[in-house]
C-alpha cells in the first residue's frame, strides 16, 4: 500500500493594498500640524481646511484625521487674521502720523 498524496495547488498571495485609504484627510492633518509648527501662514491653513472638509465628506475612515486637520488649520488661520488686524491697527496710526509730520 502506497500512500499517494494528491498534489495541491498553492493558493495565491492576497493582492497588496495601499496603506493610504484617506489621502485628503491625511494631507489635511499634515498641513494643520505644519501650520502650527511652522508659525503663522495664510495659504497652508486655508488648504488644510479645504482638504479636511473634503476628506470628512469623501473618506469616512479618515474622519478623525480630517477633523484634527480642520481644527488645527482653522486655529492657525484665525491667529493669522487676529495678528494681521492687530498689526494694521498699530501700524496705520503710526504711518498716518509720520505722513502728517512729513507734510507739515
Amino acid at each position: 500500500m502506497t500512500n499517494h498524496a494528491t498534489p495541491t495547488t498553492p493558493t495565491p498571495a492576497p493582492a497588496a493594498t495601499s496603506g493610504l485609504h484617506s489621502p485628503l484627510s491625511l494631507t489635511s492633518l499634515v498641513l494643520g500640524i505644519a501650520s502650527v509648527a511652522l508659525s503663522f501662514t495664510v495659504v497652508v491653513p486655508i488648504v488644510g481646511v479645504v482638504l479636511g472638509v473634503l476628506g470628512r465628506r469623501r473618506e469616512p475612515e479618515g474622519r478623525t484625521m480630517a477633523l484634527i486637520g480642520i481644527i488645527s488649520s482653522a486655529v492657525m488661520l484665525l491667529g493669522t487674521v487676529v495678528l494681521l488686524v492687530i498689526g494694521l491697527l498699530a501700524a496705520v496710526p503710526i504711518g498716518v502720523a509720520g505722513l502728517l509730520h512729513v507734510l507739515a
